[in-house]
């Protein structure tokens, strides 16, 4: 059992922090305040890369692994969380399209998904099926050589901005095995977008509502077959799972290393604060979090990478880890800044902003610990 990084991979995540510390981080905070959609800046992660992480070769993807994809979105959203979790994303649903979908639609998207000249979206939840997510309600319905789409999905990152949707519909009965996924093309008749939601965090990236009504989509753009999207959602979340984990991990360790620093020359009853041993402990133990969950998500990322029959339940395990000790660190980081934490000129009040609903999206924690307790009684 070797934990040592191997040259190529200590090369790609220098890569990404380097661009994470020139491109992200210096406009974190603005991109927050001004809600500011960093497009320009994504198309330079692609640029690396990093918006065709493990798609394939073929259409102009890297191919790397999902250990790789780990090491670079824990370094990207150590710049800022938010555009990191959306290239996350735009990940999953290019890697979703160059996986299942046809020569064809391969061909029409996933080259100008990798550069970043079209932007995706993943679209599975709905304002009636959140956790329960086989029981979707949009449909799509054959006429000639069109599916006739309509319903709507709620808290979609990207809506109205993206180019290109991965949707789950349903042409079939009731559960998973009525669920197909199709692409959906901005600027095809029906489709439209609620208002921008209000949200507490993850402000540089939109998020609404995606709305079809009688939206007609060829049914060359199906992914697959029918009956096989629902398979093909969770496939695609299983990495996704361990994207926004290591995104958890990046926000978490930028926190870690605020605090160090702060209760370094911050000063109390005549000494610093790191001269407390109550505060080392407290420190200790936020370090000693973070690490146990890296190596949850990098042992997750494995596991995909070599197709271990467990490496649903280890995904679910690793985001349920690391996005709640991540969350409780970076609330931890805050605290030993007292009232300065709570302040916008310290980032700890965003980054606990941000990852907070890292342990909702892809999956709720509670619906993570329903599928490892799934999956170990199937053991």
């Amino acid at each position: 059992m070797d934990f040592a990084l191997n040259d190529d991979q200590r090369a790609i995540q220098d890569a990404a922090r380097a661009f994470a510390d020139a491109e992200l981080a210096p406009h974190s905070a603005r991109w927050d305040e001004d809600k500011h959609f960093p497009v320009d800046v994504m198309k330079q992660a692609a640029e690396m890369g990093f918006c065709g992480i493990y798609t394939g070769e073929e259409h102009g993807g890297i191919a790397l692994g999902r250990v790789e994809a780990a090491l670079i979105f824990e370094e990207l959203s150590r710049g800022d969380v938010a555009t990191a979790a959306f290239i996350s994303i735009h990940n999953m649903a290019t890697w979703m399209i160059d996986r299942f979908g046809s020569d064809d639609l391969r061909g029409r998207f996933v080259s100008d998904l990798v550069g970043m000249e079209k932007i995706a979206s993943y679209c599975l939840t709905e304002p009636g099926s959140g956790s329960d997510a086989a029981a979707l309600r949009t449909t799509a319905v054959r006429d000639g050589d069109h599916y006739v789409l309509n319903g709507s999905k709620a808290f979609i990152s990207g809506a109205g901005t993206s180019d290109v949707y991965v949707v789950m519909v349903r042409t079939g009965g009731e559960g998973p095995k009525g669920v197909s996924a199709i692409v959906v093309e901005a600027g095809t008749p029906g489709l439209s977008f609620g208002a921008q939601e209000k949200k507490m965090g993850w402000n540089a990236q939109p998020t609404a509502i995606v709305q079809f009504d009688d939206c007609r989509v060829p049914v060359a753009n199906l992914l697959g077959e029918e009956g096989a999207g629902f398979k093909y959602a969770m496939a695609g979340l299983d990495g996704g799972r361990l994207n926004i984990a290591a995104c958890s991990l990046g926000g978490a360790r930028l926190a870690l290393e605020t605090a160090q620093a702060y209760v370094a020359t911050r000063k109390q009853f005549g000494k610093p604060l790191a001269e407390f041993q109550a505060l080392q402990f407290r420190l200790a133990d936020m370090a000693t979090d973070l690490e146990a969950a890296r190596l949850m998500v990098l042992r997750g990322a494995w596991a995909i990478d070599n197709d271990h029959p467990e490496k649903t339940k280890w995904c679910a395990m690793a985001k349920r880890l690391a996005t709640d000790a991540c969350f409780q660190i970076a609330d931890e980081a805050l605290q030993l800044h007292g009232g300065y934490g709570y302040l916008k000129d310290y980032p700890l009040e965003r980054i606990v902003r941000d990852l907070r609903v890292h342990r909702i999206l892809e999956g709720t924690n509670e619906i993570m610990r329903v599928i490892i307790a799934r999956e170990m009684g199937r053991g």
